[in-house]
Parts: structure tokens; C-alpha cells; sequence
């Protein structure tokens, strides 16, 4: 058993990540609860190498049992051979969500004190082996294995760049998006703009392609994969619209893309409606798999996709501020 907490500012979007990434390395590995921001799962340590992948996520770890009380989980605890997952120090870390349903003050104090009944050491300010015991409806204990900083993606905001433009997505829901396209080799990006989402794909290992309409979008995402040492990608300028062209011999296992949503200056000239149609229609082209894509929420999506032939599996909503909604979809075709 493994857990996740998950980011809590789209949660319903950062369970459908971690489902992603466990369908990726194993059928049935799955999320079997869900209490509040902790996820529990059925898999095993196989599924690190993909939860690594996570970019709506705290962190990750080994689950070692939960409880319905505090007695229960001490009695747990007690029966619990600790040598199998602590080798030097450990400390006990308690997170005590919105819907604990304990009195838990004392559990780091006397949780430890179970631990250290069997021969382990505390160390407060290094320790070996970190205790994780999570506070919601139930009580979870676990051993994290992997905590994602959020440092490391602010470095990598638009505004952190060598080559940016205000508008882009945040690194986290960049790749969050790339996660739910399944994603195993290969991603292209028909609208990379500044490269944002290309960025994410390529620090997970995967090779990324990129188009855009514009020759300085085309020569400043170079500049940006180039500077987070992204080597494999192949970037080119040319219309989202007419990707058969562009790859006439290829096939894609997964799109991922964010359409801008601005005037007829930023669309190439078209109108939104008709671009987004015809975009769609050209990647359902050039695509055997999974579609990532966001929509402001008052297109039509699912007709379009429909019609073209996809299938809508999930669907995500983000309201970003006072003059924009949107909905993050994934669709296979």
C-alpha cells in the first residue's frame, strides 16, 4: 500500500493525475480512498518511478495502516515491526487536515515514544526515516518516501525564463496536464507559445515536439528548453490547424495543449470557435492515444469532440479569475 497527499486547489484534478500515473505503470494499481488531500493506493513500490512524474502533489510514501482511533492506532503501532522501515533516526510528523476527527496533540509524543521502545532513535532536525501520520476521517501512518518542493517549480514560471509572455500556465498544472495525457514517450505541444508545457515534459524524460504559428515563440522555446537542459525536442513553426502537414509521417501517443483564448490577433486570424474546431480536427490526425487539453468554459467542447470522433474521459473546472473559467478535458481517441 502507498499514499499521496494531493494539492488541495484542485483536488478533484490531482486524484485524476495520480489515477493517471498509476494506469501508466500498472492495471491494477488504483486509488482505493480518498480522506480529504490523502489518497490511499493499491500498488506497491513499482509505481514510484511514475508518482515521481506527480506536479499537483506534497508527496508520497509507503502506507503502513490506518486506524479508526487513536487506541487502534496505537495497538498498531505496538504490533508494528518498525526495523523494516526505519535504519537510523526517525521523527514523527503529524498533518492535521480540515476534517480530523481526533484529538491528536499528543500522538507525535506518543507514537515516537512506541517507536522508540524498539531500539530507533528520534532526531527532530535530520531525521533517517520521517513518520508521516495524516489527521482526517480516519488515521493513516506512513513512511514519505518523495515530497515535491514548490521552489522547484516556481523557478520555473513564466516570469523565471529566459524567454517568457505573462500568460502561461502554471509549472505544476503544466505538468499535471502532461500526467493526464498517459504519456510514456513522447508529447506534442501544437500551441507551445514559451514552451511551458514542453518544459515539464521534458524534465520527466519524455521527448517533446512543439508548433507554433509565430517564428520568435518557435526561437525563444528554444531558448527556454535549452536553459533546463531539455535536449530531446524538435520545435517548428507552422498552423495547429494543418499538423498532418507538419508530420506526415507520424503519429502521436499524446497532445497535451493549452489554445490561447485572446483576440483574432493572438488566434492567427480565425475566430475562436473555428480555430478551436479545426485545431481539434487536426490533431485527432496526428494522435493514437490521449488528448490533454484546456477550454474556456463557455465552448462547446464536447459536441466539437464528439462529433470529430473522441471520447471526453474526464473533465476538470478551474475558475481563474472574474473573466475566465475553464475546464481542463481529457479525451482518447
Amino acid at each position: 500500500m502507498l499514499y499521496v497527499e494531493i494539492l488541495g486547489n484542485l483536488p478533484q484534478m490531482a486524484e485524476g493525475e495520480v489515477k493517471a500515473l498509476l494506469e501508466l505503470n500498472n492495471k491494477e494499481f488504483r486509488i482505493i480512498e480518498r480522506d480529504y488531500l490523502f489518497l490511499a493506493l493499491k500498488a506497491n513500490e513499482e509505481a514510484f518511478s511514475y508518482l515521481k512524474r506527480l506536479g499537483m502533489a506534497h508527496e508520497y510514501g509507503i502506507l503502513l495502516f490506518s486506524a479508526e482511533s487513536l487506541e487502534e492506532l496505537y495497538l498498531k503501532a505496538k504490533a508494528l515491526k518498525w526495523g523494516d522501515f526505519i535504519n537510523t533516526t526517525f521523527k514523527v510528523d503529524r498533518e492535521t487536515m480540515l476534517n480530523c476527527s481526533y484529538n491528536v496533540k499528543d500522538l507525535e509524543k506518543e507514537l515516537g515514544a512506541i517507536i522508540a521502545q524498539q531500539g530507533f532513535k528520534v532526531n527532530l532536525s535530520n531525521p533517517g526515516t520521517l513518520i508521516r501520520a495524516y489527521c482526517g476521517e480516519k488515521l493513516w501512518v506512513g513512511v514519505r518516501k518523495e515530497t515535491f518542493s514548490a521552489k522547484e517549480f516556481e523557478k520555473r514560471k513564466a516570469d523565471k525564463r529566459p524567454f517568457f509572455k505573462p500568460i502561461a500556465l502554471p509549472p505544476r498544472l503544466a505538468r499535471a496536464m502532461v500526467n493526464l495525457a498517459r504519456a510514456k514517450k513522447e508529447v506534442l505541444d501544437p500551441f507551445m507559445g514559451t514552451g511551458g508545457i514542453l518544459i515539464e515534459a521534458g524534465l520527466i524524460g519524455l521527448k517533446v515536439y512543439g508548433v507554433d504559428l509565430r517564428s520568435d515563440m518557435v526561437e525563444g522555446a528554444k531558448k527556454n528548453l535549452e536553459y533546463y537542459g531539455i535536449k530531446e525536442y524538435k520545435l517548428q513553426k507552422g498552423d495547429a490547424t494543418k499538423l498532418r502537414e507538419l508530420f506526415p509521417d507520424k503519429t502521436f501517443e499524446a497532445i497535451v495543449t493549452d489554445p490561447p483564448y485572446g483576440t483574432s490577433a493572438t488566434l492567427g486570424g480565425k475566430k475562436r470557435e473555428d480555430l478551436y474546431e479545426k485545431a481539434l480536427e487536426s490533431m485527432y490526425e496526428v494522435l493514437d492515444g490521449y488528448l490533454s487539453i484546456a477550454f474556456p468554459a463557455e465552448f462547446n467542447v464536447e459536441k466539437t469532440a464528439e462529433r470529430i470522433g473522441f471520447t471526453i474521459l474526464e473533465k476538470y473546472y478551474q475558475r481563474v479569475h472574474s473573466s475566465l473559467d475553464r475546464y481542463f478535458y481529457v479525451m482518447k481517441n
